[in-house]
C-alpha cells in the first residue's frame, strides 16, 4: 500500500473586513456575468485558455481522480461539424421530443433550433466525464463522483473565463453522443457541455431575468 504523503498547507488568514469586501466584491462581479448567443469572430488573446483550463483542474474531485477531460476546437471546420450534429439534434428536440412545459419554460429565452454560435464564436470547449481512469499500465479504475467533480470544474472554467474578460454559453444539446465521434474521444467518457467562448457581438442583447433572493435559494441553522 503506497504511504500517504502530506504537506503543510499554503493559507494566509486575512482581516475579517477584507475577506466580506472581497465576498461583496466577487458577488458584485459575477452578477454581471450573463450567458451570451452572440459571438464576435476576434480570436482570444494567446495563453488565455490554457490558464483557464488549468484553474478548472484545480477543482476537488472524488478521490483525487480528476475525472475530465477537456477539448479545445477552433478549427473552423470541426465547429462546423458540431453545429450539424447539434442542429440535427435541436430539430427533433423542438419538433416533439421536448414537452410542451419545456417549451413553454424556454419561450422567454427566445431559443431555437439554430445554433450559429456553434461556428462564430471563436473557441468552443467541450467537457468530458470520464468514467474511469486509465493508469500509465493501461489499468482502468472507476472514478467517484464524477458528476459533482466535473460540474465544480466547469464552474471555476466559467468563472475564470469571466473573470479573464471572456462571454461564455453553457450548451447542452441531447443527446450529445455525437460529440465523441467528431473529437475523437473513447466511450468510457461522457460529454458533459459544450462551453462556448469568445468576445460578445457588437450589439448583442440578452433576456432580463431576475435571480432569486437570499432568502429562496438559502437556508441558515444557527447554534445559540
Amino acid at each position: 500500500m503506497n504511504e500517504s504523503q502530506f504537506e503543510p498547507l499554503c493559507f494566509a488568514e486575512k482581516p475579517a473586513e477584507e475577506m466580506v469586501a472581497t465576498a461583496q466584491w466577487f458577488y458584485r462581479e459575477m452578477k454581471r456575468r450573463r450567458t451570451v448567443r452572440e459571438f464576435a469572430s476576434r480570436p482570444i488573446p494567446s495563453g488565455l485558455i490554457e490558464n483557464a483550463l488549468l484553474a478548472a483542474g484545480t477543482a476537488p474531485s472524488g478521490a483525487n481522480r480528476q475525472p475530465w477531460h477537456f477539448v479545445v476546437v477552433s478549427d473552423p471546420q470541426v465547429k462546423r461539424q458540431i453545429r450539424g450534429a447539434a442542429e440535427a439534434e435541436e430539430r427533433a428536440f423542438y419538433a416533439g421530443r421536448a414537452s410542451q412545459e419545456w417549451l413553454d419554460a424556454l419561450e422567454p429565452l427566445a431559443t431555437n433550433a439554430e445554433k450559429p454560435f456553434l461556428e462564430s464564436a471563436p473557441c468552443l470547449i467541450v467537457a468530458f466525464l470520464k468514467k474511469v481512469t486509465v493508469d500509465e499500465h493501461g489499468a482502468e479504475h472507476r472514478n467517484y463522483y464524477p458528476t459533482e467533480s466535473v460540474g465544480i470544474a466547469t464552474g471555476i472554467l466559467i468563472t475564470a473565463l469571466h473573470l479573464a474578460g471572456l462571454a461564455t454559453l453553457t450548451y447542452t444539446p441531447s443527446p450529445m453522443s455525437f460529440l465523441n465521434k467528431i473529437l475523437g474521444r473513447p466511450d468510457s467518457e461522457r460529454p458533459f457541455l459544450i462551453l462556448v467562448v469568445g468576445y460578445p457581438a457588437a450589439g448583442a442583447t440578452v433576456p432580463v431575468l431576475a435571480k432569486y433572493p437570499l432568502e429562496r435559494i438559502a437556508s441558515f441553522v444557527m447554534g445559540e
